[in-house]
């Protein structure tokens, strides 16, 4: 037994092993430093990531920072033993959303959790951080892992993370400048990403779907469907910013459309959405089916296809609508236009067929 290992027996006869903890950080190196970008000025291990932004150029720089986790969707990742995708979840809700203001995600953190350290497992979680921060060109700057013995069921943890980005304060997105006659381009969601799954779990435990069935309306498995990551749209966003000029944006996630859309939207103005403008994915045809749900209801709850919106003038939108179109990592509709807000009436107003 190493010096190491007898100076910490009595912490791991109560059930934290530091030399696991240790060794798992040891894996996990060059994976973390796969998503290391030139701003990055510190090495793993330390009690700080440092990060050196580059502002040259910037009027005045401003921070913007989203924290998150994937919620319930990790009990799928239990039920599945499928623990490679929910680190691009923890990633994509909180690059996302520092993303609708217009800012370029710098760094990402991560804090997981669980009762005893399955390296195994842990090293799949940690993938997908890393491959969410890849496709957000972001740096996994530092992260937590904490064991701890009775704190969570065995073969469970929990996820949770925060994303700094940057931006210039004059480029921000703010949507105070949306007005009617402006145009909502939706951006297509991969699935149900990371919002609603305690009852979609509920109708999946009522369905008696198991992980290997054919998903009605596909031919993945069940697993493939659920289980798909939420999509990450950094790249072809700010891509777009650099061409158009985009009024306001809006990452769908936890209150659907109706929650969602007025967040970002003046008080005189509403958005008139035109349902059946994209298509909808079978899972949101499964679970509407399923659940005995009305359209409004999954829209209040379910991204039901369009992850992200992207409000911008007519002739600004279809400029994005055509650069969006000869991409291959998102699909692009228009779905609607802002329109002037009625006495008492509420933000979001869907037309239906």
């Amino acid at each position: 037994m190493s010096e190491s290992a007898k100076r910490s027996r009595a912490y791991t006869e109560a059930g934290v092993d530091i030399e696991a903890g240790n060794r798992f950080v040891g894996r996990i190196k060059e994976m973390v430093k796969s998503t290391f970008t030139p701003g990055v000025a510190t090495d793993i291990g330390g009690f700080g990531g440092l990060f050196k932004p580059e502002i040259a150029g910037m009027e005045t720089p401003m921070l913007v920072a989203g924290t998150d986790g994937v919620g319930t969707k990790l009990k799928l990742a239990f039920l599945f033993d499928r623990h490679d995708t929910v680190g691009i979840d923890l990633v994509a809700m909180s690059v996302n959303d520092v993303l609708v203001q217009g800012a370029a995600p710098l760094f990402f953190l991560d804090y997981f959790a669980t009762g005893k350290l399955e390296s195994g497992v842990a090293e799949q979680v940690v993938s997908g951080v890393c491959e969410g921060c890849r496709q957000s060109a972001c740096a996994l700057l530092g992260g937590e892992t904490a064991e701890m013995p009775g704190f969570y069921p065995d073969g469970e943890y929990d996820l949770s993370g925060f994303a700094v980005g940057l931006v210039d304060a004059p480029k921000m997105v703010t949507g105070e400048h949306v007005a009617p006659g402006d145009v909502l381009v939706g951006l297509g969601s991969s699935g149900v990403h990371s919002n609603g799954w305690s009852l979609v779990r509920k109708l999946l435990g009522e369905s008696g779907l198991k992980a290997d069935d054919i998903f009605p309306g596909t031919d993945r498995p069940v697993a493939d469907v659920l289980i798909e990551p939420t999509r990450i749209y950094v790249k072809p966003v700010l891509e777009l910013l650099n061409k158009v000029a985009v009024r306001g944006m809006v990452h769908v996630t936890g209150g659907g459309f109706y929650d969602n859309i007025p967040r970002v939207l003046p008080e005189s103005v509403a958005a008139s959405i035109q349902f059946g403008t994209w298509p909808i994915l079978p899972v949101f045809e499964w679970i509407r089916g399923q659940g005995d749900l009305s359209w409004p209801e999954m829209l209040q709850i379910f991204n039901c296809g369009i992850g992200y919106i992207l409000i911008l003038s007519p002739e600004d939108a279809e400029t994005a609508l055509d650069f969006l179109d000869g991409r291959d990592d998102v699909d692009a509709y228009r779905i609607g236009e802002i329109v002037e807000r009625k006495d008492g009436g509420e933000q979001v107003e869907v037309v239906f067929p």
